[in-house]
């Protein structure tokens, strides 16, 4: 059965309707599922669309491309683990720009002694290897940063902006260069160059910064996505880059404003920990700091009146959320009022802790974005960190040497006492040392969070 192009554009028009809904639904955990649901079926019906339409000839390479695909994202979907899923979705941005490397390519060589090989379809062609290219080697530097493969820390270079700025330059004019003669020269040298700079444009971006990184990358692929549409004259495919891209940028505007960042600084920066970026929590440092037991957070836990919890990526690593929940029924017995703090760039993405706590049922009234949990802090008994590191350092707001300063936090310091759960002393993803270590009000609960909260229920069931 072949649709006519009018019922196939009717179908991409569906698509696209459905792929906008599951955008909206993903604003908010509690119509994310609809969300994921209405962008499943969309897909679907613009899959099914494409394989009717007059272009296709014959299904071969397509039923075994599509086989294959299935077969590894149903590997992965099963094995990955939460805590990998940010390097997961860095993986798979990289995907999208070697598709669109390659479909660019694959149509030069296809085109090229036909009359179709117009000067616009070569400017779509350069558009395509160029963005795809960035998004690859770009996705495959966050992929290995955030998997432990590369170092956290920003890469710097001498003359890196000077070089980075001499690449792009060059890029372009071959791009331009191509876009009129269709050289081939220029077309394989623009995509090594397109290759290079991706690295060279991520590779000094630091830990902390990861999650912009992982939100742009998405923007990128999404306009690689756009560009291989105009090459293909598929416009769903133009709509859909569309909707990635310019999502993937308002996300990496709202993530920058909400750690007070310029996204320049993001891109052409580097940040994270070094020798320079010393700050006053290593002079603190000789003030010691307090450890604690379950028995002295239970102590403090049982006749609490309200007790803030804040995720972090620490919890993720440890799989924490469901001891979590059985900590807050368990305190929510007791009258105490649980709640829950999530800032923005908690974890290794956007949503990260959210989807954490939403597997473990925790209900989403009680999960409380920054500024409004942050007038809650001066008012709890208790302020229990489980994982979290720098999304609670008060060096963001107090140290003006520090990297950090200027990001706002969760101002977890302000609650009449502070509970850390960490497995040791080591600095957050971004190499700063935490001032709110050191503060009167805060103790730290070395060893696995899973473990320990598991502790804190065992003595609450004792009590």
């Amino acid at each position: 059965m072949t649709l006519s192009p009018n019922a196939q554009a009717m179908a991409y028009l569906l698509s696209a309707v459905l792929f906008i809904f599951a955008l909206k639904g993903l604003t908010h955990p509690t119509t994310a599922r609809r969300g994921n649901l209405f962008g499943m079926l969309g897909m679907l019906i613009a899959i099914a669309a494409t394989l009717m339409g007059s272009a296709v000839q014959t299904y071969g390479l397509i039923i075994v491309g599509i086989g294959c695909g299935a077969v590894i994202g149903i590997i992965i979907a099963k094995r990955i683990q939460m805590t990998a899923m940010p390097q997961l979705v860095a993986a798979l941005h990289s995907f999208v720009g070697m598709a669109a490397v390659l479909v660019a390519i694959g149509t030069f060589f296809n085109k090229r002694a036909s009359a179709e090989l117009t000067g616009l379809l070569m400017g779509e062609l350069s558009a395509g290897i160029v963005i795809g290219a960035i998004t690859f080697t770009g996705s495959v530097i966050a992929f290995g940063k955030l998997q432990g493969l590369i170092s956290g820390k920003p890469v710097k270079f001498s003359g890196q902006h000077f070089i980075n700025a001499l690449l792009a330059m060059a890029t372009v004019a071959l791009a331009v260069h191509f876009g009129l003669t269709g050289a081939l020269w220029s077309l394989l040298l623009m995509t090594l160059l397109a290759f290079i700079l991706g690295a060279t444009l991520i590779i000094p971006i630091g830990g902390a910064d990861m999650p912009v990184v992982i939100s742009m990358l998405n923007s990128y692929s999404g306009w690689a996505a756009a560009a291989t549409g105009f090459t293909l004259h598929n416009y769903l495919l133009i709509i859909v880059g569309a909707l990635v891209g310019f999502s993937g940028a308002i996300l990496s505007y709202i993530m920058c404003k909400a750690m007070n960042r310029s996204i320049i600084n993001v891109i052409f920066g580097g940040f994270g920990s070094d020798n320079e970026s010393a700050n006053t929590a290593t002079a603190a440092a000789g003030q010691g700091v307090k450890s604690a037991s379950v028995e002295d957070a239970i102590y403090w836990m049982e006749d609490a009146s309200k007790i803030i919890i804040i995720p972090g990526y620490g919890m993720a690593v440890a799989q924490a959320q469901h001891a979590l929940k059985e900590l807050m029924e368990q305190l929510q017995a007791r009258g105490a009022e649980v709640l829950f703090a999530i800032h923005p760039v908690a974890g290794r993405m956007p949503g990260h802790m959210n989807v954490l706590l939403a597997e473990a049922d925790i209900p989403y009234d009680l999960v409380m974005e920054m500024d409004e949990i942050n007038p809650e802090f001066p008012s709890a008994d208790v302020a229990l960190i489980v994982g979290a590191n720098d999304v609670v350092n008060p060096a963001a707001k107090d140290d003006k040497s520090s990297p950090i300063y200027g990001m706002p936090i969760l101002e977890a310091n302000k609650a009449r006492q502070v509970y850390f759960l960490k497995r040791s002393m080591r600095p957050g993803y971004s190499g700063v040392d935490n001032l709110l270590f050191y503060q009167e009000n805060t103790a730290l609960i070395f060893g696995d969070a899973k473990a320990t909260i598991e502790g804190m229920v065992a003595a609450l069931k004792r009590q």
